[in-house]
């Protein structure tokens, strides 16, 4: 499966296919969470940048609430049985020097994808996430794998 075709991920977005597919993102305090069913070789992933979508405006998957939930019901959708479902978490770096403990976005996003995961009783398999560093990382959606790399930050 060398030559799968590659699909870029933007923030508030989320991708998932039937076919072998790598997802590409890049993460800073957002989160992305990767969903991969073994028995099917089904892939989906998310890109959120907050954790809870307040019940105002648009239910986005901006938001990690819905992203999670919205990328659960797709892989359903597709054939996938949520007994199947592995999960891997990436992102959630607080990439931003604040002393304001409000801000804590990428905190807040990463609890978000474990406790949903917990509630609908998918297993996380691996994670990268928190630290000072974003990240880049690509998902191949038939054999589950992910490759990532800290992006270190630069000054102008």
């Amino acid at each position: 499966m060398e030559n799968l075709t590659t699909y870029y991920l933007y923030p508030s977005a989320i991708y998932y296919s039937k076919e072998p597919y790598l997802i590409t993102t890049v993460l800073g305090s957002c989160v992305s969470v990767c969903l991969w069913d073994p028995v099917l070789h089904y892939g989906g992933m998310n890109h959120y940048m907050l954790p809870l979508w307040n019940g105002q405006g648009l239910a986005t998957p901006k938001y990690g609430n819905i992203a999670i939930k919205k990328l659960i019901d797709n892989m359903l959708a597709l054939g996938c049985h949520k007994s199947s479902l592995v999960a891997k978490v990436f992102g959630g770096g607080e990439v931003i020097d604040t002393n304001i403990s409000n801000f804590q976005i990428g905190e807040r996003n990463i609890y978000m994808a474990k406790q949903m995961l917990e509630e609908e009783r998918i297993k996380i398999v691996s994670s990268s996430v928190a630290g000072k560093l974003g990240r880049k990382i690509i998902f191949n959606t038939f054999d589950g794998s992910v490759k990532h790399k800290f992006i270190e930050k630069t000054q102008f």
